[in-house]
């Protein structure tokens, strides 16, 4: 099992900046990649970026690439978001994920954050 932990989430206004963080624990061992997904209110959830977890790999969604850097801390068994230059289009609950060893999809996740862009 692996449990995971968001925090950092917010309200901010457009060009702002936030970092989240996403804390795991349990059978970290099993982790292969370590992701951020995001639903918008109405909309599916959806892709943000991952980057695997022993080192580097880092993959994002078009929509937010120059804005926001995923990057971890091992000793920490975290994994953090920075958010740059924010839009209101960004919007939505941020979900933390983990992709384990031998699965072809993200299979725990955490409880989510809000994140609020003001226009």
């Amino acid at each position: 099992q692996v449990q995971l932990v968001e925090s950092g989430g917010g309200l901010v206004q457009a060009g702002g900046s936030l970092r989240l963080s996403c804390a795991a624990s349990g059978r970290t061992s099993s982790i292969n990649f370590m992701g951020w997904f995001r639903q918008a209110p109405g909309k599916e959830r959806e892709f943000v970026a991952a980057t695997r977890w022993s080192a580097g790999s880092e993959r994002y969604a078009d929509s937010v690439k120059g804005r926001f850097a995923i990057s971890r801390d091992n000793l920490k068994n975290t994994v953090y978001l920075q958010m740059n230059s924010l839009k209101p289009e960004d919007t939505a609950v941020y979900y933390c994920t983990a992709l384990r060893f031998g699965e072809s999809q993200y299979d725990y996740w955490g409880q989510g954050t809000q994140v609020t862009v003001s226009s």
